[in-house]
């Protein structure tokens, strides 16, 4: 079976979700139908002319980009413009445009993640945190005979995980009351009599932002028409989600050996570079994919002895240069086009596991702008 629109863009929400994003962001649905049926989708940094026309010709239903199409909103839409040429041009041949931009660059195993790991950072830690997990405690009562059907339904959902330990329950025996009242259907007992069960309080841990998938599914797999269950607040601290990363690598390297590192993980033939010390050695690395630059406070204050990122201004880069911090600029192309095949990979892990027959494809007339001579 294909998938509808929807279902292929809800994939990504679950990676990058939407709360994540800034507030002057515009991810999301820039055009086309979310009840779409969609046998091909591609991912792209950049939806421009040429990367519509390939979407076009590909047979492409739906279009997944890192940036949006749209920025700031507008007043009129001129096919003798390129946005209205565009819009059109994607109605036109039936195809969705989806962005999941600033969302994606602060979600674990986003742009930041994916940059940090082509740059081999260990003990990587998000540099500027938009968002801190909270936790909740559930606790509901199952009659012993679906204890398990619950488990699975809870661990399914992304319930029970404590670090890296999975399945975290703790089970304890006892009876459990109760007396339909008119018009109930119970699955034990009969209207007006009191019932006495024996069943299980079963406690789980859950992230806050998994609350309504995680209750969903455990309704679903109780036997009770009515779920006894209770969620409590925890005060623990849960993982960060923010810009940029910081880490570092495995071995300390001299300023040209991490220079080549940069190029040859990004796959760049030049980058620009701050540093007046050639001999100079560095491990402690920060990194924000795109424009990152306004992060090198963040970046000195976490012990970062350089910034990788783009975009970098000429006073930014002098404030960087006097207050002790090295950077390396290997464009917002650069240093975010790496996303790309990550995201495709990812749906097409997500359409596989679902049954779905859809083709992921990425673009291959997707460009930087930039050249060097």
């Amino acid at each position: 079976m294909c998938a509808k629109a929807k279902e292929l863009t809800g994939f990504i929400e679950e990676l990058a979700p939407p709360i994540l994003a800034e507030s002057w962001d515009n991810s999301g649905w820039q055009v086309g139908d979310p009840f779409q049926d969609v046998e091909r989708v591609m991912v792209t940094l950049d939806i421009d002319e040429q990367v519509v026309e390939e979407a076009v010709q590909r047979g492409v239903q739906l279009l997944v980009s890192h940036h949006p199409m749209f920025m700031k909103g507008f007043k009129s839409l001129r096919l003798d413009t390129m946005p209205g040429r565009i819009v059109a041009k994607l109605i036109q041949h039936g195809v969705g445009s989806y962005a999941a931009h600033t969302n994606l660059d602060s979600a674990g195993g986003g742009v930041n993640d994916i940059l940090a790991e082509k740059l081999g950072l260990r003990d990587a830690r998000v540099l500027y945190a938009v968002q801190e997990e909270k936790y909740l405690k559930l606790v509901v009562f199952v009659p012993e005979s679906h204890l398990e059907n619950v488990m699975q339904a809870l661990r399914r959902e992304g319930a029970g995980w404590i670090g890296n330990y999975s399945d975290c329950t703790f089970q304890l025996k006892g009876t459990g009351t109760f007396r339909p009242g008119e018009g109930t259907d119970p699955y034990i007992g009969s209207q007006g009599e009191l019932e006495r069960v024996e069943e299980v309080r079963l406690e789980t841990i859950l992230p806050t932002s998994e609350k309504a998938r995680v209750v969903d599914a455990m309704v679903k797999a109780h036997p009770y028409e009515e779920v006894a269950y209770d969620l409590y607040p925890l005060a623990l601290e849960g993982p960060k989600k923010g810009l940029g990363r910081v880490g570092n690598l495995n071995s300390p390297l001299l300023w040209p050996e991490f220079i080549q590192l940069v190029k040859e993980a990004l796959g760049v033939t030049s980058v620009r570079f701050g540093c007046d010390d050639k001999d100079a050695k560095v491990q402690r690395v920060a990194v924000c994919g795109g424009s990152g630059a306004d992060l090198w406070p963040a970046a000195k204050a976490m012990g970062a002895q350089v910034l990788v990122t783009g975009d970098i201004k000429y006073h930014t880069a002098k404030d960087m240069m006097a207050e002790g911090i090295l950077f390396v600029d290997a464009g917002h192309y650069g240093t975010e086009r790496i996303v790309v095949a990550s995201l495709a990979e990812y749906l097409r892990r997500c359409v596989n596991e679902k049954g779905m027959r859809v083709e992921v494809l990425e673009s291959q007339r997707d460009y930087d702008p930039f050249q060097t001579a």
